[in-house]
Parts: structure tokens; sequence; C-alpha cells
């Protein structure tokens, strides 16, 4: 392996980026503002889209695919999503190139669309104008679609799986027969995607509302996950949208109710993306490298073998491939790394950059003493144990390293959460400690705004979970009955 990752304490940003590339994860593309996402960082995503996929099918959804090209003239329907995409559209305006006579490739003139095409920022509205076609009757209803695909929002400012001009993602798009069951399913996706996030990346999230100000273009309220990374700023880990009737109305989709009504049909969208594996790595990465919930770990277990002959080599790998059968056979994703072209540092230096959680070296000494050195990438404990129940242990051990990363990362946003009682303390906490701040807030956006341009500072949710307490705005001093979550973020 090359040199070590520059600190976290010297340069977050710089570890950051130099963990994905070492870890061989993603890299910038040929494409400004575009990824590409190698084998090792896709195997990840596929581990989340496989987890995230059974949960919406055990949910009630079913996967479909809609077009990467939006008509223009959906998006001038529902105006405060036009409003909120029109700065990131990438717009297609001819359908040809030609040759222009000195080995030059350009665009044909004569081939212009006569409708601009708009490439997928997210399928609101050609899935609504989809739906008007599908819904007639309550008989029809609830439709639970989900979609994975790839969008592009462009940006200026990129950054590997935080923000890219083109990403993947999934999103939920459903429609209901009135208000309340569209809101019960953007709660219940909400709650499916903060259990995928503590669970399966072992992420502690705080469910929240979003103020109207951050709200989803077209929405009438956005639900999320707001994580904390361990550089103290937030990051949004996922949202729950509750589209009211916004999305029917701008194409007509309505339907008749059992009680012979017609009305507009009630809407949700809701969405993760690779994002995700940028969260995962800020919030339990170290500074040698990765570290993975075992869940989501394209190799759970590496096997690598310390030997001095082919002979100690052979005896080596009839073990190490019998463990890895019986591995296997526990659903454990395994590697026997026998490539002698490295040597076994080497190996261990590599695995720990990619954030294998369990590793297991055998030597010529194992082999006389029938056991095996185990080391856990979390916290780089090593033992020597007996290879009698060795498959048991390392079952037992990857739930231990999966609970303890959780633990860890829970440990640090209980923390890192702060309450401010004054504007004062308030950017003393930003400037100091950063991380999630607790504070008293007027409901205005004009105060929101001015937070924000003052701190870069956003209220990055208003609990659920919130109880109510009499106090007072820490910027107006007008009065409040409830705290919300403020933070810079990504």
């Amino acid at each position: 392996m090359s040199k070590g990752l520059t600190s976290r304490e010297e340069d977050y940003s710089q570890w950051y980026n130099e963990l994905v590339g070492k870890a061989d994860m993603a890299e910038h593309s040929a494409v400004r503002g575009c990824m590409v996402i190698k084998p090792y960082g896709y195997a990840i995503w596929e581990n989340m889209q496989a987890a995230l996929d059974k949960m919406f099918k055990d949910t009630g959804h079913s996967n479909a695919y809609f077009p990467l090209f939006i008509p223009k003239s959906f998006f001038s329907k529902e105006a405060s999503h036009v409003e909120g995409f029109a700065t990131e559209c990438a717009v297609v305006t001819h359908y040809r190139l030609k040759n222009d006579g000195n080995g030059n490739i350009i665009v044909d003139e004569d081939a212009k669309l006569e409708e601009e095409l708009i490439v997928r920022p997210t399928s609101e509205t050609i899935i609504w104008n989809t739906y008007k076609g599908w819904i007639q009757s309550y008989r029809d209803l609830p439709i639970l679609v989900n979609q994975w695909a790839n969008v592009v929002r462009w940006e200026m400012r990129t950054r590997l799986f935080l923000r890219t001009a083109e990403f993947l993602w999934q999103e939920g798009h459903t429609a209901h027969a009135s208000s309340q069951e569209a809101i019960e399913e953007t709660e219940r996706m909400l709650e499916v995607y903060a259990d995928f996030a503590e669970n399966w990346m072992a992420l502690p999230v705080v469910r929240g509302k979003k103020t109207a100000n951050e709200r989803f273009a077209g929405a009438l309220d956005t639900y999320c996950i707001e994580a904390l990374m361990q550089d103290g700023k937030a990051l949004q880990a996922g949202t729950s949208h509750f589209l009211g009737q916004n999305f029917a109305k701008a194409f007509d989709v309505k339907f008749t109710s059992k009680e012979g009504k017609l009305d507009y049909v009630w809407a949700t969208s809701w969405g993760v993306s690779t994002r995700l594996i940028g969260a995962l790595i800020m919030a339990h990465s170290d500074d040698s490298g990765l570290i993975l919930p075992p869940k989501l770990a394209p190799i759970q277990v590496v096997i690598v073998p310390i030997y001095r002959s082919d002979e100690e080599l052979d005896k080596i790998s009839a073990i190490a491939k019998e463990l890895a059968a019986e591995l296997k056979l526990k659903n454990i994703s395994v590697k026997y790394d026998d490539r002698d072209t490295l040597r076994p540092g080497f190996k261990f230096a590599e695995y720990e950059m990619k954030g294998v959680p369990v590793r297991l070296a055998i030597g010529g000494r194992d082999l006389e003493n029938g056991t095996i050195e185990i080391a856990r990438r979390d916290t780089k404990e090593k033992q020597t144990i007996s290879r009698d129940g060795l498959v048991l242990h390392i079952e037992e051990l990857l739930v231990d390293i999966q609970n303890s990363i959780f633990k860890k990362a829970l440990n640090f946003r209980e923390e890192n959460t702060r309450e401010a009682n004054s504007y004062e303390e308030f950017k003393e906490l930003l400037d100091t400690k950063a991380g999630f701040i607790s504070a008293h807030w007027d409901g205005t956006p004009e105060t929101e705004k001015q937070i924000k341009d003052e701190t870069k500072a956003t209220i990055r949710c208003i609990p659920l979970n919130n109880k109510l307490e009499n106090g007072h705005c820490i910027v107006t001093g007008n009065p409040s009955t409830q705290r919300v979550l403020f933070a810079r973020a990504y």
C-alpha cells in the first residue's frame, strides 16, 4: 500500500478525499462533476440496494422504471417544483451530430428538438403524468412504486459520493385515496430509512421534519433523518415527502371514490442515494482507513496465509478453504488471499484500508497448535484462538462489531449535541465544538435565513420526539414552544 492518510485532525476534507481513493472506492471521471464508482465502492452500494429493496418489498412496494428524459413543459406545471430545480437542470436541445467536413463533430443545427428535454433531476413530473393513465377509481389505489435510477443535478463544486452532477439513488412514488393514507406512508418510509441507517449502516439518526425553507420543492411536508459526522457537521441521510395533491392537480390525476365523488389523488415521494456511502465513510472510519459495519461490508472476513514454503502454503490453504466454505454456508462473505506477489504485511494494510471487519492470519505455528490469529478492524484488537468453534466465534464477533460501531457513533452524537440559550452561546458552540445545537427559534423564515447567513448553520430538522418547552428565540427573543436542531452541514 502507499503511504498513510492525512489525519482527520490535520485536514478532515483531505482525509476523506484520500480515503475514497486509497480504499479503491471511486475516482473522478473525464466528465467534469461526475464520478466513476469502482467495483469495491459499487459492492457497498449493491449491499445497500439489496437491504433497502427487501425493506421496500416487505412494505408492499414494487419496482418500475420511468424515462430519463422529461419534457420541459412537465416542469412548468408545478411552479414550486420547477423553481426548486431550475438552476440544476441539464437540458437536451438537439438529437443529432454531424461532421463539419473538416474532421470535427458538431451539433446538427437542423436537428433541434421541438421541445427541450430535461435530464431527470427527480421523477415526480414524468411519473404523475404516467399515473394519469393508471388511475381512474379508488380500486386503482394505492400505487406503491419504487425506481432505482441515476439522476443529474448540475453541480459546480463536487465531492465524491457527497455531491456530484450525476448520482445513483432510489425514489419511491406513491398514490393514495386520502391524505391520512399518504401521511402514514410518508412516516412509514421515514422509519424504513431510519431502520436501515441504524441497523445496517450502524449510523444513529435524528428523525424530524424540515422547515418550510428546507422543504422539498412541491411538498407540503418533508420528513428527514439527520446524522452527525466525525467533524461535527450534519448530513441529511434520507427524506420522505408528503406531497398533498399538488402533483395530482398539476397533471389532473383524479379518481372516483367509494362514495362516487371525483377527487384528486394524494401523493408521497421518498429517496436515498449514493450519498449514504459518504456518510458511512465519514461517520465511522479512522486514520488507518475505512471501518465498515459487517452487514454492508463487501468482504466480511479475509484470510491471509503466512508461510515459508510451498508445502506449508498447501497445508494452510487446505485449512483456509475449508474454513471459507463453512463461513459461506453461514452467509458470511469471505476472501482467501493467497496471492504470492504480495507480502502478508502489505495485505494486512490493504484490508485495513478497505475496512474488512475481520482478518484471519494462519501461519506455521498455527498449523502446529491448531490455532488462528483473529483481528477485528474497528478496535484493532488481536487474539489467537483455537480453530475449534471458530465459525461460531466469527458469527458472534461480526454481531459485536456491528453493535460496537453503532454505540461508538451514538456516544459521539450524544457528546456533541448541546443546548444554546443565547445567540452568543450558539455562535461560540459552532466555532469551538461544532455538532448539533438544540436552540429555540421563533418559527419565521427571516430569522432562519439570518442565522444561516451569519453562521452558515441551518435548521437540520424539528425533531419528531421533541418535548414542548417554553422559551425564547435565540436571535429575536420572541416566544417559542420547542427547540429545533441546528448544525453546519454537508
